[in-house]
Formats: structure tokens, sequence, C-alpha cells
């Protein structure tokens, strides 16, 4: 059995005072000569927002938290913390939804969030550089005002730093068509445990030239390496969009038409789900004319030529019709598909309404275990008598059951931790994987060996000790030293 949530949060407070005195050690003098007093946080009071990241039920306070403005700023910060044996735990806005971003005890934490500037956008390669502080917002209105665009949109994409992508693999419900962060990251700026600096990829589409390190750090969670500059693939902005938005009074019959619309060699941009809980929360929320006796929702967009996607859109509401479902509503322009798109994008604020604890989590399988997937989190929170909704991007498999909770009641989050891990183990059981965007960080952690096997987790150590032999970037993430 995993250990609990509670163990968890037990763990990264073991051995930590519960209060922290705002001595003036050397090191933190040594900081504050270099970074600036105004960049070095020392007080409780200031620690406090930058002891829990979108998990909200792991906390722990760090002894300070410093924000480099320059890549120059963040070698200056690991030497020192190498000098000393002192844990760094870097950090962006803090939305992680894996307790990625918790400190370690005793650890500074290394707040990126002032390097935001964005460096070049290249029309001519169809590139961006920028620091790693800079909102993802902000790099796809950047590309956009140039005719170009950023495809990656995770749901956190207005507060969320790229480095913070970068350091998750961070999705979102673009996913389908277009990939994840990865799949636009041709080079980074990275910092070592020791201070070192290493340059990784560039601006050409073809490099096969030795191992592919970049790769090595994106969703590493900082646990390798400080991500400080990302160079960002672009693509030719879409001419055209189309959003449909389609009912169900059966869930199957949503999965089914899944299937079809991959079936007719259709790839609409997104692809999404939610189910008859999270339906009703959304249309208390935000109204936007959802009936609340439906079993499913699908919201689905085509993007690309205009003529391809007035065909992509017939079609898909021929097969939504097709397989079972009650209406199918089409946007008649850019506004309404804004209203219809805020039926999804609104789902996690409005089941954070419910209970006074929403922890939303993170299971992925293949398309066609959705259905299964889906009734099995259904049973699961009955057996368990819990509230879990459901949403998520049902083009690529990617489910969020969201737990509607309350942390203080211990004998409810027992029964949350016996849940999880009935959902974890079905969705491996089933061809998945415990996280498909969240990352692992400290709430998976316990769930990772028993997905890669020992050989493949022992990797995972091997790189680890290789590259960050003391273990001072982000300890006790993703696994145990």
């Amino acid at each position: 059995m995993p250990c609990s949530l509670q163990a968890f949060a037990d763990s990264i407070f073991c051995g930590q005072p519960a209060s922290l005195p705002a001595n003036r050690t050397p090191l933190i003098d040594e900081l504050t000569q270099i970074l600036g007093p105004a960049q070095v946080l020392v007080e409780k009071e200031d620690l406090i927002p930058y002891s829990f990241d979108g998990t909200a039920v792991l906390r722990a306070l760090p002894r300070a938290v410093v924000f480099p403005r320059t890549s120059s700023d963040v070698v200056a910060v690991l030497r020192l913390a190498a000098r000393d044996r002192v844990p760094v735990v870097a950090r962006g806005s803090g939305t992680g939804l894996s307790g990625g971003s918790v400190p370690s005890p005793g650890s500074i934490v290394l707040c990126l969030v002032r390097m935001d500037r964005i460096i070049e956008l290249d029309a001519r390669n169809f590139t961006l550089r920028a620091q790693a502080g800079v909102l993802t917002q902000a790099i796809a209105h950047a590309a956009d005002a140039e005719g170009l665009f950023y495809p990656p949109d995770p749901g956190s994409m207005k507060v969320s730093t790229i480095g913070g992508n970068v350091a998750e693999n961070s999705g979102g419900l673009r996913g389908l068509k277009y990939g994840v962060t990865r799949d636009y990251v041709m080079g980074l700026e990275v910092v070592l445990a020791d201070g070192e600096v290493c340059l990784l990829g560039n601006k050409c589409v073809k490099d096969v030239a030795g191992y592919s390190l970049k790769d090595l750090f994106i969703g590493s969670e900082g646990t390798l390496g400080v991500v400080t500059e990302v160079l960002l693939k672009l693509l030719p902005k879409p001419a055209a969009r189309q959003t449909l938005l389609a009912m169900y009074a059966r869930m199957e019959s949503a999965a089914e038409t899944v299937s079809a619309i991959i079936a007719a060699r259709i790839v609409p941009c997104t692809l999404e789900f939610l189910d008859s809980k999270t339906i009703r929360c959304v249309e208390e929320y935000a109204h936007v004319g959802l009936p609340l006796d439906a079993d499913a929702l699908l919201l689905i967009e085509v993007d690309g030529h205009p003529a391809a996607v007035a065909d992509d859109a017939a079609r898909i509401r021929e097969l939504c019709s097709a397989n079972g479902a009650t209406s199918v509503r089409l946007a008649a322009d850019a506004a309404e598909a804004a209203r219809l798109a805020t039926a999804r994008r609104s789902a996690f604020s409005a089941l954070a309404r419910v209970k006074p604890t929403t922890i939303l989590e993170d299971a992925t399988v293949p398309r066609s275990e959705l259905a299964r997937m889906i009734r099995f989190i259904q049973e699961t929170a009955r057996r368990h008598r819990l509230d879990i909704a459901t949403f998520g991007h049902f083009g690529d498999g990617n489910l969020h059951p969201t737990f509607l909770t309350n942390e203080k009641d211990a004998a409810e989050m027992h029964r949350v931790e016996l849940a999880m891990n009935d959902i974890f183990t079905e969705a491996v059981a089933l061809g998945g994987t415990i996280t498909g965007e969240h990352g692992v960080g400290l709430a998976k952690k316990a769930f990772l060996r028993g997905q890669l096997g020992e050989a493949s987790y022992g990797l995972l150590k091997r790189v680890k000790r290789a590259l960050d032999p003391g273990n001072l970037l982000n300890p006790g993430k993703i696994f145990d030293p």
C-alpha cells in the first residue's frame, strides 16, 4: 500500500521546526549581497506563500526564497548551495499538481518568476527564446502577434511559467493534435547542481549530434538541473477554427464517438470530456446552458485550412449524431466558441466550489479503454463513499478524476488514499500511466516503481546520481534517494 497523503506531508515536515527564525546566517548574507535584499525572503510570513503548490495538501516552509533575474544569478546561488550542501528547489508560479515544487526541509526556494523576458522571436526560423519565468500565455500572445502559434495550452497557462511547463512536460487541451511541451522545445540553457551552465539544442530542425540531452531535462521536475532559458518551436497560425459541443445520455456513446472520429482519420485540435457530475457543477458555476440530465459532454475543436475545417466539422457532427449524441451544438462565431469552451476550461474552478479540498488527479489509458476506466472511477467512488468527478482530454486518453473532499476529515482522507491506489493500479493494468501531464513529484512517487519495474526505476536513480551526486536539487521528488 503506498504511503498516505498525510505521510507525504509528514515526511517533508520531518525534522523541521514549527517556525523558522529569520537569522542572518552567513549563507543568507552572501545571497543578499549577490542578489540584493529585495530578492531574498527569510521571514516566516513571507515564506508561507512558497510552502505549497497547486496540490494544496502538501506543505513545508523553506529556509529562504530567492529571486534571480539572470542565469548568472542562478549560477551564483547554486554554487553557494553546493558549497554548503543546502538543498535547492526551483519554482515558477507554483501551479504544479503533484507537489513538485514543495520545499524540502532546510531548502532554498529558487523562484524564477522575475526571469520574465522574451529574449527573441525569430519569425524566419519560427522560434522564440525566453527566460524561464515568462508566462505561457505571454509566449502564446507574442507568437500570435507575428501570425505564429505556440500550441501547448496547460489549464494554468495564464499564470504558469514556461520553465515550469518544461520541468513538468506540461500538456493541455490541444495535446491530441499538437502534442505536449516536449514537442516544442528545441533548446535549453540549464544550470547543473554545481553551477555549471549547459547549452543544449539549437534552431536547427535536424540535429542528431550526440545524445538528446535536452530531452533528459524536460519533465525532470527540477531534480537534474535548473532550466533558465528555453528555445521554443512555433508553427504557422491556423487560418480557421470551429468548435462543437455534443451531449450524451450515455458515457459509452461519447467514448464510441471518439473512436469513430479517429477511425475516420480526423484529428481534432481538442477532444475534451466532462462527466455528469462535472457538467452539473460547471452549469451551476458558469451558466452556459448545459442540460443537467446529460451523462457526458464532448467539446471538440478543429483547426486548419478553412475548407478542411468546414469539412471536418460537418463530418464530426454526423459522427456524433450517429453514435448517440442527444444534441450537437456548432459555434456560430468566435465569441460563441469561447463561451462553449468555458464548459471545459472552467471545470476545475466549478468543482473547487463544492468541498473545502479539491484534489485534481491525473491518469491516462489507451483511448480504447476510456469508457471502462471512467466506469471504474465511478464504481471506486461508490465503493469508498467519495465524491469524484471526472473530466479530461478524451482524445489522448488523459483523465482527471477530481476528489471533492475535506483534508481535515482524517477518515475520509484515508478513503481518498485507498481510492487513488485503486485508480492508478487499474490505469497501469489497462496499459496506461499514473500521470499523463501532472508529473510525479511527491504525490505520485509511491506508485512509480509499480509502473516502471525495477530496471527502469533503477535507471532513473542512476541518472540522478550522475548529475546530482549530492542530491541537492529538489530532493525527495519522483523517488526517494
